[in-house]
């Protein structure tokens, strides 16, 4: 959406250094490397470096304007670059992605949830694509920052889907004020961002604030299978799904079929072109959403059919000697546990590599030990990488390794590995296991 220099200054109470108020700004960046011609470029303070500094590099590479909320330098009088000065950048842009958000008077369907929002955002946008134009959360751009400027990059789309994230209490709360959902869908409760927050509790009650911006129209679309998601009661319409019987959106008859999971939703054939039953709740959440936005069966079913995964979760690598499923992007309990019971459902021997997960406060020994016992039953050989992954290692009964680096794994793993193994890899981010993956791919 273009917005007058005028019309910004208006909406961020901001000033107007130098240039041009008349000048239509459409889109913006906040990275001087990638900055595009005619960009509007956002200085944001951070705690290693000041974006604000980096105004004449934006310049340079083209950029039509600055937002900056401190300012260091000097324009010749007859420059006409445009700089806009105000108290806060990010508060900035949020204020701005709201003004564009009501003025779209788009639909908007909002993600969020301990594990799956991701994959989940993807299923639902890749169905809704089947009928309308589709502004997305690219990534997982979900946060404080992420999520206001994917807004910004609204052009004409009449339906937005997107991510939100958060790891304490009131982000959800100003995420969903910015973005005013008409629809809210919560995935799960687990235990992410549990070493902050404090409990499981807490959690669904994070988790329940991006239902803040919403107007008593919207609709809450749960998984109605978690234990504290079956609790919550709203005045809002409630869609609820899952396996078990006593939900709105029910799936049955699942099977694991080569590389994809079929399941029959509402007697429809429904063919999900991954394997893992956790993909059966996300393609049960797109199928909610996408008759709340009247498609057809077919047109859901085909949507979901398309469906395709972002780097690094559950993507199935096919070398000569090895299936790997690269799942390195991030990690907690529950979404490790459903790693491993998608591994579990190959007949090749299967072989986890675990690193550790993170941020899960004063019980993360006891998470990491319950991970150990999960695989006992699940799969042939357990590799774990990391100070905290050693309580997987304890607690697994059958061949196992540790290893306190990913170098050090790195030269023992051709002597593990056999010809054959699937191998599912899966860690926090910041483990960086992506590197045993790459290891894996080059050294066969």
């Amino acid at each position: 959406m273009k917005l007058t220099v005028k019309k910004i200054l208006e909406i961020t109470k901001g000033q107007l250094i130098t240039g041009d108020e008349n000048l239509e700004i459409e889109s913006y960046s906040k990275d001087t490397r990638t900055i595009k011609k005619n960009d509007c470029y956002i200085g944001i303070k951070g705690e290693t470096f000041d974006g604000n500094l980096f105004w004449k590099d934006a310049k340079e590479k083209g950029a039509c304007a600055c937002l900056l909320d401190s300012f260091e330098g000097k324009i010749e009088e007859k420059d006409p670059f445009t700089i806009i000065l105000v108290s806060d950048t990010i508060a900035a842009i949020q204020a701005l992605a709201h003004y564009v958000r009501i003025e779209s008077h788009a639909k908007v369907v909002a993600i969020t949830g301990s594990a799956g929002k991701t994959s989940t955002k993807d299923m639902i946008a890749s169905v809704l694509e089947e009928k309308y134009k589709i502004l997305k959360t690219p990534g997982n751009l979900n946060g404080q920052i992420g999520l206001p400027l994917n807004i910004l990059a609204y052009k004409d789309e009449p339906v937005w889907v997107l991510e939100m994230g958060m790891n304490d209490f009131g982000q959800l709360k100003e995420l969903s004020s910015i973005a005013s959902p008409d629809v809210a869908v919560i995935t799960n409760i687990g235990t992410a961002h549990i070493g902050i927050l404090g409990s499981r509790e807490n959690i669904l009650k994070a988790k329940l604030e991006i239902l803040e911006g919403m107007n008593d129209k919207g609709v809450l679309v749960l998984n109605g299978d978690n234990d504290l998601l079956k609790t919550v009661k709203t005045d809002l319409k409630q869609v609820t799904f899952g396996l078990e019987s006593g939900n709105d959106i029910v799936a049955t008859d699942i099977k694991m079929v080569g590389e994809k999971t079929i399941c029959k939703i509402e007697n429809n054939e429904i063919e999900i072109p991954v394997m893992g039953e956790v993909f059966v709740y996300n393609a049960l959440a797109a199928y909610a959403v996408g008759k709340l936005f009247s498609l057809t069966p077919e047109e859901i079913k085909n949507g979901i059919t398309s469906f395709q995964m972002s780097n690094n979760r559950m993507n199935t690598i096919k070398t000569a000697k090895f299936t790997i499923i690269n799942d390195t992007y991030n990690a907690n309990p529950d979404s490790v546990k459903s790693a491993i019971k998608t591994l579990g459902t190959f007949k090749n021997r299967k072989v986890a590599i675990l690193g550790d997960m993170l941020e899960l406060g004063e019980n993360e020994i006891k998470y990491h030990q319950e991970i150990g016992e999960f695989c006992n039953e699940k799969i042939d050989v357990l590799i774990t990488i990391g100070v905290l992954s050693k309580n997987m290692f304890d607690k697994f009964t059958k061949e196992k390794y540790y290893f306190k680096t990913n170098e050090e794994a790195e030269t023992k793993l051709k002597d593990i590995l056999k010809q054959d193994d699937v191998i599912l890899v899966k860690a926090s981010h910041s483990m960086k296991l992506d590197t045993i993956v790459n290891f894996l791919k080059e050294n066969q």
